[in-house]
């Protein structure tokens, strides 16, 4: 019977730690099969997620041994934090262990939004040589505007401020004498999506910022400008980002995370046709460096809870 059960992918030498520490069921495919899932929670003491496996009272009711649930990221949002508060159930997310990944990514999409010609391999291949139109723009000297300012985008903060940019960022959360403020201005909503070349999402998905860049969003932000969301899906109306991209009332968009994840053929149909979107699958935090550290970090974490096998 299992102490330790992994619903999601995770590092090997991590998960190797765990198997000799402990009896382990390892099975990324676990979170598609709740009656595999079920038989399996009901000795386990420690269950590990990243974002897919939905850890609610319905889950948590399987698993009554249940000691600890690690997360294999930072978002909580698949997580009923306080069901498993109720239930003494620890949640441990593998806080900062991803930060340069998604960092990486983000400064990444507003090169490629900001140049274009990237985007436009096809039509040089075809013998197009249409060197005018792929000029692009440089990252140099533009205003980066953060949506949220914990530590994920201070990362992004510090590395625009390296090439050039400019930084405005709003966060109500973060205290004025936080050290970040002394590369970033503390500003509004408002005045982010208002003065941003580019504007990079960095929010938890709550009711509060659920659809929050919504048409009126989108509408205020300057024109020729890109946005970035590689923080949860469900802050961007993505019908309202589709149509604003079609008219073309801004450069581009990229987006890692979505409303329904996996995105489907059909939650994706509406993007379709659109060439200054750059999607991608949830993948932003996820590295092999990244998915190294985020897993030997919650490894640590389950067998400091769960301590030597009896």
């Amino acid at each position: 019977m299992a102490d330790i059960v992994i619903t999601e992918f995770m590092d090997e030498a991590a998960v190797g730690r765990l198997v000799q520490a402990h009896d382990t069921v390892y099975d990324p495919k676990l979170v598609d099969d709740p009656a595999a899932l079920h038989e399996h929670l009901a000795s386990a003491r420690a269950l590990i997620v990243r974002n897919r496996t939905q850890v609610d009272e319905t889950l948590l009711g399987m698993g009554p041994k249940l000691r600890v649930v690690g997360r294999l990221g930072v978002g909580l949002d698949n997580i009923d934090v306080a069901a498993c508060k109720a239930r003494s159930v620890k949640v441990i997310p593998a806080t900062g262990a991803n930060d340069l990944s998604v960092a990486e990514y983000v400064i990444t999409s507003a090169l490629m939004l900001l140049r274009g010609a990237f985007l436009r391999s096809a039509e040089v291949a075809a013998g197009d040589w249409p060197r005018q139109s792929m000029m692009g723009r440089e990252l140099a000297g533009k205003t980066i505007g953060l949506v949220g300012y914990g530590s994920i985008a201070r990362e992004v903060a510090w590395r625009a401020h390296m090439m050039g940019m400019q930084i405005v960022a709003c966060d109500p959360y973060l205290m004025a004498d936080h050290p970040g403020w002394q590369i970033a201005r503390n500003v509004s909503l408002d005045a982010v999506l208002e003065l941003s070349d580019v504007v990079s999402l960095h929010t938890p998905l709550t009711d509060a910022t659920r659809n929050m860049i919504d048409a009126r969003a989108l509408s205020s932000m300057k024109p020729g400008a890109v946005l970035i969301n590689a923080a949860r899906g469900g802050i961007v109306d993505e019908a309202a980002l589709a149509e604003t991209l079609k008219a073309g009332k801004l450069a581009g968009a990229a987006l890692d995370v979505f409303e329904t994840e996996p995105l489907t053929a059909e939650a994706g149909a509406k993007f379709k046709g659109l060439s200054n979107l750059v999607l991608t699958p949830h993948i932003a935090g996820v590295t092999d460096e990244s998915n190294e550290r985020v897993s030997h970090l919650i490894a640590d974490k389950v067998l400091e809870v769960l301590g030597s096998k009896a």
